[in-house]
């Protein structure tokens, strides 16, 4: 009787130590095939989106803080950008025709410094104004910045179209007005931001922007958190352009560099004009680009990915 249990056990044993037949492993190699094949494209681009997942979520965040301090504050708060050459060689009231980062010009030697420091920060930097706040005498408010420069992470800016975007706008009252209606010759049909000289820069008690000539880009929240024009009225087609997706504003989101101005040779930096390197090339322009969509209505912020058509 043991004997017969002994031959039944060595028979299990030897049927455990046979593995898998053939069938089983190539089933198993298929399958480890097919998880390699979506893994590998995730794997290939991660560092690559890492930057942008987190430009994206400062961006949101940082917008969204605009729109709660004018709320909480209950006034228009702007936020405002840094576009490229702002160093307007000669402005209307600079009868020297000097250049503001002379002695001669009408900022401090602190003012200047500031300017000077915001040189590597172009199209990627901004910044969030209000006129007025609390303890301003009545009758004699003033511009207050309401937080210090802020910077996207290295390897992310926002993209010239979104500064200078000479294309035709949309005419949401009428859009068979447009030309070209119902596709427009529009830059991914994208508005640049409204622009205005009468901020302070680059501090809160610098002078205005029209002493140098030079106009600052920014959008604004009203005290109820709405998108608003410069008068603190919401954002709608008939007093300020809207971008064409969804209506309200979309900033998009390029990965690249932007490089300031260099001396070859001394490698210290320059008031010229940067270099801007799209990496990869054509990142922000073909296949897919990212937006921060802003609401009009509510003020809120979402993450899209619009598709070029």
């Amino acid at each position: 009787m043991n004997d017969k249990r002994h031959i039944e056990q060595r028979k299990a044993i030897g049927r455990m130590a046979g593995g898998f037949t053939l069938i089983e492993m190539l089933t198993v190699i298929a399958i480890i095939g097919i998880i390699a094949a979506f893994s590998v494209p995730v794997l290939k681009n991660f560092g690559k989106n890492d930057v942008s997942v987190s430009a994206s979520r400062q961006l949101l965040d940082d917008v969204g803080r605009a729109r709660q301090l004018a709320m909480s504050d209950r006034t228009t708060v702007y936020m405002v950008f840094l576009p490229t050459n702002f160093w307007a060689v000669t402005g209307p009231s600079d009868p020297d025709g000097s250049p503001w980062t002379t002695p001669n010009s009408y900022l401090t030697s602190a003012q200047q410094l500031a300017a000077s420091n915001l040189l590597d920060k172009q199209l990627t930097s901004y910044t969030y104004m209000a006129y007025g706040a609390l303890g301003d005498q009545p009758g004699q408010h003033q511009w207050h910045f309401l937080a210090p420069w802020q910077s996207l992470p290295d390897g992310v800016y926002i993209p010239m179209y979104k500064f200078y975007n000479a294309n035709v706008p949309y005419n949401f009252s009428d859009p068979a007005a447009t030309p070209g209606y119902p596709n427009p010759p529009y830059q991914f049909s994208i508005n640049a931001l409204s622009v205005t000289n009468s901020f302070p820069f680059p501090t809160e008690d610098s002078p205005a922007a029209y002493n140098f000539g030079i106009t600052l880009p920014y959008l604004a929240f009203n005290y109820l958190g709405q998108l608003s024009d410069y008068s603190g009225q919401m954002l709608t087609s008939l007093n300020e352009d809207q971008d064409f997706i969804g209506g309200g504003i979309d900033i998009p989101l390029v990965q690249g560099s932007i490089l300031p101005d260099l001396d070859p040779s001394t490698r210290a930096l320059r008031v010229g004009s940067p270099q801007i390197n799209e990496m990869p090339p054509g990142n922000g322009t073909n296949i897919s680009f990212t937006v921060v969509h802003i609401d009009p209505l509510t003020g809120r912020a979402t993450l899209e990915h619009h598709k070029v058509q």
